[in-house]
């Protein structure tokens, strides 16, 4: 996802909190460095100061509109009138929160717009006797809850959602981490490594020479 907010202290809180609920956040300060980070990336969802420097962030959002980009967004501003929020929803916006905020208020939001660009899956996925809850985000094998950080269960869910598909390492490291991460590095397989041994036995997430990771029942390869 993609957070725009010229303050840099709360930017760097709310990145970490998202951060810390598991959303990979690439942040940014002002309109041309969105309109940048949009051109090059997909994003789930984007979540924009309405009143920057560079400008009104929902005449920029009118714009992405017209030009065909649907990417949801969510208005952060302390502009707090009915004819503010009318304005937001008109330009574009999906969702808008006034400021002051509650943190766990906003990464609740930003979790429900990012479902909406979410592949369509049921809500809970069986691989064997691996069950995993989406919308609770817990996972369990064999009946027991297991417990993962955000990350793992982030890892975890792009590969549960491409299910005995192989998911290559740039896309895993793309779809969990932000772009300050260095895909050349073994962050990736270390991470994989510690969620294998909390699923343990027989292993689910097979490496793919070459590519990346697979997660498969148990079976020949």
């Amino acid at each position: 996802m993609l957070l725009v907010e010229d303050d840099g202290d709360l930017r760097f809180g709310v990145a970490a909190a998202l951060r810390a609920a598991g959303f990979a956040v690439d942040e940014v300060a002002d309109l041309p460095q969105a309109d940048e980070a949009l051109f090059v990336h997909a994003y789930a969802c984007a979540v924009f100061d309405r009143m920057l420097p560079s400008g009104d962030a929902v005449g920029y959002v009118a714009r992405l509109r017209r030009r065909g980009d649907a990417v949801p967004v969510l208005f952060l501003t302390a502009r707090d009138t009915v004819a503010d929020r009318v304005d937001g929803f008109a330009g574009g916006g999906d969702d808008y929160l006034v400021k002051p905020f509650a943190v766990p208020e906003l990464v609740a939001r930003v979790g429900s717009l990012c479902r909406r660009t979410a592949v369509v899956r049921p809500p809970v996925q069986h691989v064997a006797d691996l069950e995993i809850d989406f919308a609770r985000r817990q996972v369990r094998r064999a009946g027991l809850l297991l417990g993962l950080t955000a990350r793992e269960f982030a890892v975890l869910e792009v590969l549960a959602t491409r299910a005995d598909q192989a998911v290559s390492r740039a896309e895993l490291i793309e779809s969990c981490w932000d772009e300050m991460a260095e895909p050349r590095s073994n962050v990736l397989e270390v991470l994989v490594s510690q969620l294998r041994r909390k699923l343990g036995d027989p292993v689910l997430i097979r490496t793919v020479r070459g590519v990346g990771y697979r997660l498969a029942p148990p079976g020949p390869e």
